[in-house]
């Protein structure tokens, strides 16, 4: 285990809010707080943020979701825990997450745009970038997984 470089959240506090700010947007968008996190969740599996990770699967438990759906996210294309909605949103996160090593987003479009219209689109894709500023954040500084977390987190 690691310890933190720098407590970011005491640092540079316009940048910081903007970034809360961001992210209670994307929470509050017609996508559903639901998806949101499901979709965060695996794009922090993907890059690795144990903070990110933690958070949203704490979230999601507290909106009800199933432990068993929730262990299946990394595995989503096999589980049978997800609709068509929310593999298409999956798969899009996790090709925009790719980006610009590898980029699958013309595969993943076409069913992308039949689940969701064109400002959800955008809805997803700025949750998306919002959770790959917080990993790449919390991954550079080294930001511990919290033992007790705050309220609120």
């Amino acid at each position: 285990m690691t310890t933190a470089r720098l407590n970011f959240f005491q640092l540079a506090p316009a940048n910081l809010k903007a970034m809360i700010n961001l992210s209670g947007t994307v929470k509050q968008s017609s996508l559903g707080a639901r998806l949101v996190e499901l979709v965060q969740l695996r794009v922090s599996q993907i890059n690795g943020c144990g903070v990110c990770i933690d958070m949203h699967w704490r979230d999601l438990v507290k909106q009800g979701a199933e432990p068993r759906h929730l262990n299946a996210v990394a595995g989503w294309r096999e589980a049978p825990f997800f609709d068509a909605r929310e593999r298409a949103a999956l798969a899009w996160a996790e090709a925009v997450n790719a980006l610009p090593q590898r980029d699958d987003t013309d595969a993943v479009y076409p069913a992308l745009r039949e689940q969701f219209g064109e400002n959800e689109i955008a809805e997803l894709s700025y949750a998306i970038a919002a959770i790959r500023g917080w990993n790449v954040i919390n991954l550079s500084l080294r930001n511990q997984i919290p033992q007790n977390p705050p309220p609120g987190f």
